[in-house]
């Protein structure tokens, strides 16, 4: 299993980077950032710091979206990050939540999403492609391959990573539900004539070490953000999904974004310590251990920790002593 983690860029500069650096000395294979422009800084400086300052973290975006960021823009940053890095930059991206409803505007669809990963992946890879009746090329890049990562949960999304993408991004932590995702990708990866074993899973979530109540209380906003996706799905494809996705969001009364993503957000009032603790990782060292390999069990090749919940420096030293050394090695089970 891989390690990544991903910061909202809410930190002064200085401290982004230091973060980076330590997870990297600890073990951390992938460092991501939050990509929505109005609530915090812009990423691609970030990122062009932490590539700076480390030699062997692999960066992106958890997520970007077609619609703020036109894709040849988006293609045209990620060669350059490219270059500068020696290739150590990946694609996440999805149809847009906080970067885009901030804005007052929908996500965009699913055929804007498909089109702007082949225009970014392409151009990005200095390969000649058509988009919007031109013909384009980055002449300039060095050509590194970009891997992409979808973030979806919704059947057309999990189809649509299957078909084209290099990885799944599932914003949740509970084995049974990656498991499910996870077949859904992989069956579609084989139906397109693909190797199911060349789409990798990634479970992002928050994880925090120590005392179980604190933990919960500390990570309890992030099942209501899960909660704003899956209504969007419920109200799109009624049963096509697990009731276990699908029931806790009733009592949800709405979403605040300016509380996006926030320790102590009222957007998770209605979030029960059950729920925390199947979508989130809580509890002492030998209990995030257990729940990773429970989660590598369900196919999981990457766990990326949400280091959003205080004491940034702490988890990562608990992380980089306790966890990580635990389950290097430990391969994601495919069905």
């Amino acid at each position: 299993m891989d390690f990544g983690f991903t910061l909202k860029p809410d930190h002064s500069i200085e401290r982004t980077i230091a973060l980076a650096r330590q997870a990297e000395a600890a073990g951390f294979a992938y460092g991501w950032l939050f990509d929505s422009h109005v609530l915090w800084r812009d990423p691609y400086p970030l990122l062009t710091l932490i590539a700076r300052e480390t030699t062997t973290l692999r960066l992106g975006t958890c997520v970007t979206n077609p619609a703020t960021r036109e894709p040849s823009v988006t293609a045209s940053s990620l060669a350059v990050l490219q270059e500068l890095s020696g290739g150590r930059f990946d694609l996440g991206i999805g149809r847009g939540d906080s970067a885009i409803r901030v804005l007052g505007k929908p996500p965009t669809t699913m055929a804007s999403l498909e089109e702007a990963v082949h225009v970014i992946r392409a151009l990005a890879e200095g390969r000649p492609i058509e988009y919007e009746g031109a013909t384009l090329q980055l002449t300039w890049s060095a050509g590194h391959p970009l891997p992409v990562w979808i973030a979806g949960y919704g059947p057309v999304a999990l189809r649509l990573t299957g078909r084209i993408a290099d990885g799944a991004m599932l914003q949740i932590a509970d084995p049974d539900l990656v498991r499910w995702f996870a077949g859904q990708v992989h069956d579609s990866a084989r139906e397109a004539g693909r190797d199911p074993a060349a789409v990798r899973i990634m479970a992002a979530a928050p994880a925090h070490v120590g005392d179980l109540a604190d933990g919960r209380d500390r990570v309890r906003w992030f099942p209501a953000l899960v909660g704003n996706h899956v209504v969007d799905l419920v109200n799109k494809y009624q049963g096509d999904l697990p009731q276990a996705l699908t029931h806790y969001v009733r009592g949800r009364r709405g979403y605040d974004y300016l509380h996006h993503a926030e320790v102590g957000s009222s957007n998770a009032e209605f979030v029960t310590d059950d729920i925390v603790d199947r979508f989130a990782v809580v509890g002492d060292a030998a209990a995030h251990v257990a729940k990773l390999r429970s989660l590598a069990e369900a196919g999981v090749d990457q766990f990326n920790l949400y280091l959003m919940n205080g004491n940034e420096e702490e988890q990562l030293e608990i992380y980089g002593r306790e966890v990580i050394p635990a389950l290097r090695g430990v391969p994601a089970i495919r069905a």
